[in-house]
């Protein structure tokens, strides 16, 4: 087919050429062709965008400003029409910064290399290696069987079920990443499921309830994942910009978003329990699924765990141990916390690099020398998602330093007349309708920065804009490309995007109109928003 002098490429023979042999000299029509679509592919053109937009805007664009600020510009369009387009693997295109700053004249080296590095990102690794341990001990499937156990009662009631399998995942999406937890839930649900006929013979209630049970457990991992910090790159990136703008203010401390994020995230996840059980579970459900689903299924995986090793009960110790340390690290002001010890010096991140420390530590007790966790485990740590934060970090530094944020500022003098609190659901609503054609990370990269400067111009705190931009940005309900994890659930076959789209729609309505209601009021206490920043 390929012709006598095609090479095989997985032959192991010497004497097999390694690029095919022609004449340099004779080229028949057809190659030149098959060389120009080669060349002209549509990736191609989306890479080459990039450089092409940024040449237009430095040689086109005149700003009454610093040139720096046109050049910071013109790398914005550069790096987003990589991201938008994936033209270049995203962790890549994260790291142009590195080398765009520095030639553009926007910082030097060491300067934006520091943006990479900072107690944001070392929160983000010693949270991702602690949850990379669970996931290596199996706790979060031992976790995940015993609290939905809890739900399956005799007799079966769908909507409690469904209560606890939503439950379940948006407990274990708060303290490691939202698609994690997808991916770690989404095979104890099916295997609830699996129970269950499939094909012609699938009744009407059973294929609701599946519907239900996918729909849950993306919309849960997403919804848990907004109560804290860890829970997603998107509440670590608004905290890195807040530090990077506002580093004399005060830091957005785990403790502190917690107690915003939390209430908001119950609002929107009961919420989406009572538009499953409408839409999905329909009366006389326990009588047609009883004949299908009982604990025993459950109660077999559960088995085959064994009972909990010393490994394990280490692995959650040091998690609660975490857990507990950053919730108290700055409590209020008349109860500081035990971070007054150090004068304030220790960080959110410093604490979870100091119990990831730990792992590497204590032993497993299963093999003579052999602790609970090994570098060769933390092969799988996202590094993607370390280099996305490193450069919204980055982008938002270079947008104050070049000037361009005083441009922007200028430019949105208008908006000094408009009440904050009708701009507030307008800023959720975009970013909720910009979060569904590209990732959450980098919406917000691309919003927040904006939205520091609509708050400057009308003389508000940056946070009541700030926060209802970047939780907006979560409310990826849609569409299955919003957001990995809605891949992971369209990937089982249970549902389509009429689903997610009937489903999506007043889910996100809801969670607008929560966001809109909560953040002047207790956004307005827990962030200190009617004060100066």
């Amino acid at each position: 087919m390929n012709g006598d002098h095609t090479p095989n490429l997985n032959s192991d023979d010497p004497k097999t050429p390694l690029l095919p042999v022609h004449d340099p000299i004779q080229r028949s029509p057809s190659s030149n062709s098959s060389l120009t679509s080669l060349i002209f592919t549509p990736n191609n053109f989306y890479i080459l965008l990039g450089p092409l937009l940024c040449t237009l805007i430095c040689l086109l664009v005149k700003l009454d400003a610093p040139v720096t600020s046109i050049y910071m510009l013109a790398i914005l369009a550069w790096i987003f029409s990589w991201w938008f387009t994936e033209a270049v693997p995203m962790p890549i295109t994260s790291m142009a910064p590195l080398f765009l700053f520095p030639l553009f004249g926007i910082g030097s080296a060491d300067s934006v290399a520091r943006s990479y590095m900072d107690d944001v990102i070392a929160l983000v690794l010693g949270s991702f290696i602690l949850a990379l341990a669970v996931e290596h001990y199996n706790i979060h499937k031992r976790l995940a069987l015993n609290i939905t156990m809890l739900f399956c009662g005799d007799p079966l009631n769908p909507p409690l079920l469904l209560l606890g399998i939503c439950a379940t995942t948006a407990f274990v999406s708060m303290w490691m990443h939202n698609v994690a937890a997808a991916v770690i839930m989404m095979p104890v649900a099916t295997g609830i499921l699996q129970r269950l006929p499939r094909g012609p013979t699938q009744s009407n209630v059973v294929g609701k309830f599946c519907k239900a049970v996918v729909l849950g457990v993306i919309y849960s991992a997403a919804i848990g994942g907004m109560s804290t910090l860890t829970g997603t790159g998107v509440n670590l990136i608004l905290v890195g910009m807040w530090k990077s703008y506002f580093p004399e203010a005060n830091p957005i401390s785990f403790n502190t978003w917690f107690f915003f994020g939390f209430p908001l995230a119950l609002v929107i996840f009961f919420a989406l329990w009572a538009i499953l059980c409408l839409l999905y579970c329909s009366k006389g459900s326990g009588q047609v699924l009883s004949a299908y689903l009982d604990k025993a299924h459950l109660k077999s995986e559960l088995e085959l765990l064994g009972p909990m090793a010393f490994a394990e009960k280490m692995v959650l110790a040091v998690f609660g141990m975490l857990i507990v340390l950053w919730m108290t690290r700055s409590i209020t002001d008349d109860i500081p916390g035990w971070g007054a010890l150090f004068n304030g010096l220790a960080g959110d991140g410093t604490v979870s690099v100091m119990m990831a420390t730990l792992l590497f530590i204590i032993p497993n007790k299963k093999q003579r020398g052999e602790k609970l966790m090994d570098w060769n485990k933390c092969k799988k740590l996202p590094w993607n998602i370390v280099l996305l934060l490193g450069a919204g970090f980055a982008i938002a530094d270079g947008v104050k330093t070049s000037g361009l944020a005083d441009v922007l500022s200028k430019a949105l003098d208008f908006l000094e007349e408009v009440p904050y609190l009708a701009i507030a659901p307008m800023v959720c609503l975009i970013s909720a309708t910009i979060t569904e054609f590209t990732s959450n990370n980098s919406t917000t990269t691309l919003v927040v920065p904006l939205l520091i400067q609509i708050a400057k111009t009308m003389h508000v705190h940056p946070l009541l804009l700030m926060v209802p931009g970047a939780i907006g940005a979560q409310f990826s309900f849609l569409l299955p490309t919003g957001t990995p994890s809605n891949i992971v659930g369209f990937s089982t076959g249970h549902i389509e995007i009429k689903d997610m789209i009937k489903t999506g729609v007043p889910l996100k309505i809801f969670g607008i109109a929560a966001l809109s209601l909560l953040m002047p009021t207790l956004g307005a206490y827990v962030f200190g928003t009617n004060g100066e920043v």
